[in-house]
Parts: C-alpha cells; structure tokens; sequence
C-alpha cells in the first residue's frame, strides 16, 4: 500500500483486498462450497438449455422468445461474474483480490444486473404490445426493433455501472483492506471509505431507487393494460395462455425488483452486511436459478420445444 506524504490515514491505498466471505470453520465452508455449486451448476445448465432450445426451434423465433433468450444469457454472465471467484475463496488461506479485479468484478456485476432489470421492464412493453394491439404488433416489434431496445438496456445499465465504478473506487479505502463480503460491491466497500460517502450513498439510493422505480411503472402500466384486455376476452382457453405466459414475467420481475430494492434502494441497505450477504445470494445465484424454470415450467410452447428437442436427439 502507499501512504500519504503526511502520514494521514486518508491517504492511503490498498493495492489488494481481502474478501471475507462468510464465517465458521471448515465444515461450514465446504457446507456452502456444495450450496454455491449446486445453484451455479443449475443456473449454467438451466440457462443454456433455454438459450439452445429457443436458438434451434424455430417455432419459438419471436420476439417473446428473443428477449427470454437475452435474459437468460444475462443470468449466465452475471453469475459467473460472482461465483467462481466466491468457491475457490471458500478453501482460499489468503481469499485475496486485486484492487483492479475488485473494480473489474464490480463494473461487469453492476452493468449485468442493471441491464437485466431494464430487460424485464422491456419484456413487459413486449406482452403490452402483443396482448393489447395483436394486430400491429408483427410490424411494430420487428427484429431491428428488439436488437435496439436489447442494446438500449446494455446501455442503460453500462452508464449506471460506470458511474457506480468511479464513485466507488476514487475513494480512498484506509480504514481496512478486508471487505466483509463474498464479492465486491458497494455497501462493503463504502464502510472501508474513510472519506465522506455521503454523496456515494446517494447517488447509489437515488440511480438505483430512480431505475426500480421506472421499470417498475412499466411493469405496472403494462400489466394494468394487459389485465383489461384480458378481462374483455371471451375464450377461457386464451386467457389461461395469457396468464400463464404473464404470470411467469411477473413472478421473475417481483423476485428480481424485490431483492434489488432491500440490497440498495432503501436507507438501511447498508447496516447489516450479513443480511445482505444472504439478500445477494438470492439475487446472484437464486433468481438466476429459477428464472429458467419459472419460464419452462409455465409455458406450453418451451415445454413442447423441449420435448421436440430430446425426441430429436433420441432420432439421432
């Protein structure tokens, strides 16, 4: 580390970090090596079976189906941006980062889950439009159309994430290197600041509040239109299809919003790190988890696609 000409503390710059992780001995350590594991090998094969089924059926080359597969992409780069570095720390003597990683883990997490969030809101605009204007729909989302509403929430979520990176890591962390957490992010790292954070903290609660927030409304409005259209249908049969199909976003948008929302858009985010470790396991490798199966399990043409896919297989 280097220290101020000084000797002021508020100089110095630790060149590495020590992520803590999670206490206890070896037996919990290894107990939650196998938890990590399992959720990340689910979250892998989950997600890849949906990104390869919906690449190789075409009867599923929609744009439902196009912004389902960019989500599921999205679970795989951000899981991975967390939990090998998090199972090779569970049996790590040093459990040491780099402050260059610790920037650069942080930089791809932040861009990978602000976009996600963005993504489901763009998700729940999709179904608006295809539920309540049948009819323009074919024309008004066409594939230039969700390319570019894909790369506006990438966009999104890399502004968020570079403005998020240089607050942070412009401040100078003195007070310790050991940040009380299983990954970098910004809760742990503002403790070690010992400088004034108070504009880090609201920047994080105002950006991160302000993008919930939005997507949220989207999400509200959206649903609301959906919910009177669907209301005025006539056929049972077609509005189970639409609830199912529905209700799968809905749940993935409740569990995504909900955990963001404790971890970093609400005052007392930041007052218990062991909370929070739990509330980002949920959000780092849960949800990636269940996202997959929350939308095969309830949707009739991925499960059909599914069945084709192995009946292809068994052909061959």
């Amino acid at each position: 580390m280097k220290t101020h000409r000084h000797g002021n503390l508020s100089g110095v710059h630790w060149q590495e970090f020590v992520l803590e992780g999670f206490q206890g001995g070896v037996e919990t350590q290894a107990l939650l090596f196998a938890v990590f594991l399992v959720l990340y090998t689910v979250t892998i094969l989950g997600n890849l079976t949906m990104i390869t089924v919906i690449t190789l059926d075409a009867r599923l080359h929609s744009p439902m189906y196009f912004f389902l597969k960019n989500l599921s992409f999205l679970d795989v780069c951000y899981s991975s941006v967390i939990a090998p570095n998090a199972l090779v720390n569970f049996f790590s003597s040093t459990k040491v980062i780099s402050f260059g990683g610790c920037a650069t883990q942080f930089f791809f997490f932040s861009l990978l889950v602000t976009t996600e969030g963005f993504l489901l809101a763009v998700m729940a605009y999709d179904r608006f439009l295809a539920i309540c204007s049948p009819l323009q729909y074919p024309v008004t989302m066409h594939l230039s159309k969700c390319t570019c509403l894909v790369l506006g929430t990438y966009c999104g979520g890399c502004l968020n994430s570079v403005v998020q990176t240089s607050l942070t890591f412009q401040l100078p962390f003195c007070r310790s290197n050991r940040i009380n957490h299983f990954f970098c992010d910004v809760p742990p790292l503002l403790q070690l600041a010992c400088a004034n954070t108070a504009l880090n903290e609201l920047v994080m609660f105002g950006i991160c509040g302000l993008i919930i927030v939005g997507t949220t409304l989207v999400v509200l409005i959206s649903y609301g239109y959906i919910t009177v259209t669907i209301l005025k249908m006539h056929l049972n049969s077609g509005r189970q299809k639409v609830f199912s199909t529905c209700g799968s976003h809905m749940t993935a948008v409740s569990l995504f919003y909900g955990t963001v929302f404790v971890m970093y858009a609400q005052p007392g985010a930041m007052e218990s790190m062991e909370k929070g470790k739990v509330v980002s396991i949920f959000y780092t490798l849960v949800i990636p988890m269940l996202n997959p199966l929350i939308y095969s399990l309830r949707n009739k043409d991925v499960k059909d696609a599914l069945r084709r896919l192995w009946q292809r297989r068994e052909a061959l």
